[in-house]
């Protein structure tokens, strides 16, 4: 129940972003599809060095599980406690959300501010591809039982549990949105206090118990690329550039040509 609120702002943030984007050349929902199968597909173009990044950081989530999980949780629980500014953290990753990106919306909107506009609009769909789409998907493969469970670190039911502890949703979440927002802005403060308030969320979620750092340690990565993705992508897209880009589907393995033209 309490995600509905959630899905309930994001709904109404892209109806509004559609109605917007209906009156311009490049269709918002069309982008977001796109969006997807860019990001779904990225494995089909990625090169040495590409799984080589991939490797690493797999080894270095495996390591953290290893070596940090166990020790981190039994410093958080010494410190565990009702911590207000925590609380409000976390919520960076869920509810406070959609807050965001309206606000980035609807400030656009009323300034004429186009970057802004596409800050909401960039941030909408890496949430929806890296904590709609590929976080869940993970939690539902691997099935990590939550720390608060108090069955170990390595308590794996495989496609039993939709809402397991790997990886860390809220941290996906709010490091997705970061990275979408810091991308847009040249200013370092931008993306001190971006990643910041992000780093908070991870760190909120193991001193709840409800993850352990291997958990965050991959959110944050996924909602990092998601979101860099999406937004070098769309960035092409918007361009009035002829583009050729991957197409990858059931039987096909081909090129399409892209481009937005004034």
């Amino acid at each position: 129940m309490k995600r509905a609120p959630r899905f309930f702002c994001l709904s109404l943030l892209a109806w509004c972003l559609t109605h917007r984007a209906s009156a311009d050349e490049l269709s918002y929902p069309e982008l977001v599809i796109d969006d997807i199968k860019h990001v779904v597909t990225a494995p089909a173009r990625w090169e040495e060095a590409d799984w080589r990044k991939v490797g690493w950081t797999s080894l270095a989530v495996l390591g953290t599980a290893v070596v940090i999980d166990r020790p981190w949780r039994d410093e958080m629980r010494r410190h565990s406690g009702n911590d207000p500014f925590l609380k409000q953290a976390e919520r960076f990753g869920l509810q406070y959300a959609p807050v965001v990106l309206g606000g980035f919306y609807l400030a656009g909107v009323a300034t004429d501010n186009k970057n802004a506009v596409e800050v909401a609009q960039d941030g909408l769909a890496a949430s929806i591809i890296a904590s709609g789409l590929i976080s869940p998907a993970i939690k539902l493969a691997v099935g990590r039982s939550r720390p608060r469970d108090n069955v170990g670190i390595a308590h794996l039911k495989p496609f039993s549990d939709p809402d397991a502890s790997f990886p860390s949703g809220h941290t996906t979440e709010a490091f997705a949105l970061a990275t979408v927002i810091s991308s847009h802005y040249d200013e370092a403060w931008v993306g001190y206090t971006a990643y910041s308030v992000a780093g908070l969320v991870g760190v909120a979620r193991t001193y709840h118990d409800a993850h352990f750092a291997s958990d965050v340690l991959l959110g944050a990565t996924i909602g990092t690329l998601v979101g860099k993705s999406v937004v070098a992508h769309n960035k092409t897209m918007r361009s009035n550039k002829l583009v050729l880009l991957p197409d990858v589907s059931p039987g096909l393995i081909g090129v399409r040509i892209v481009g937005r033209f004034q």
